[in-house]
């Protein structure tokens, strides 16, 4: 598989991110139910096409990352956070979810944030072993937040500095 080329994502992105997105639902990483049609728009006024970076490959979107702030707050207005992040299945372990991730935290430099947080189940070992690998800590953990499978499930914050 060729090196991902990642770019912001474009209106007409819409269809397949939202096939993504819905492929590559689990319990793994989603706190939320599986999706059911009639499924809603993948982008809205929350959702913007402006904070979705994207990996393609070969013509084909093989993943994204979303960046937005945390808050509406002014006080926290250096603060970016990884709201979504997915890769397809057959491009995992290729390092695209390592290229989707560095290019978040160039993305986040660039726009002025001074540091980029995001929260991972804590049963969701390899993109927690990801995160570390690329300098984010843990700074906080939420026992057993979520019930998901019948299971009690950590929800970890994690950051880093830019």
């Amino acid at each position: 598989m060729p090196a991902p080329h990642i770019r912001t994502a474009r209106p007409a992105d819409e269809e397949d991110l939202a096939v993504l997105d819905r492929a590559t639902w689990s319990t793994l990483h989603a706190v939320a139910p599986r999706p059911q049609p009639p499924y809603p728009p993948f982008f809205d006024e929350r959702h913007r096409p402006e904070d979705f970076l994207v990996a393609e490959a070969g013509g084909r979107l093989l993943g994204y990352i979303r960046l937005v702030p945390p808050t509406p707050l002014p006080s926290n207005a250096h603060v970016l956070a990884v709201q979504g992040f997915a890769v397809a299945e057959e491009a995992r372990g290729r390092g695209v979810g390592r290229a989707l991730i560095r290019a978040a935290v160039a993305e986040a430099g660039r726009r002025g944030a001074r540091r980029l947080t995001l929260r991972v189940l804590g049963h969701n070992t390899p993109a927690r072993a990801l995160y570390a690998s690329e300098g984010f800590a843990v700074e906080g953990v939420l026992p057993q937040e979520f019930l998901l499978d019948g299971r009690y499930v950590d929800d970890v914050c994690m950051g880093r500095a830019l």
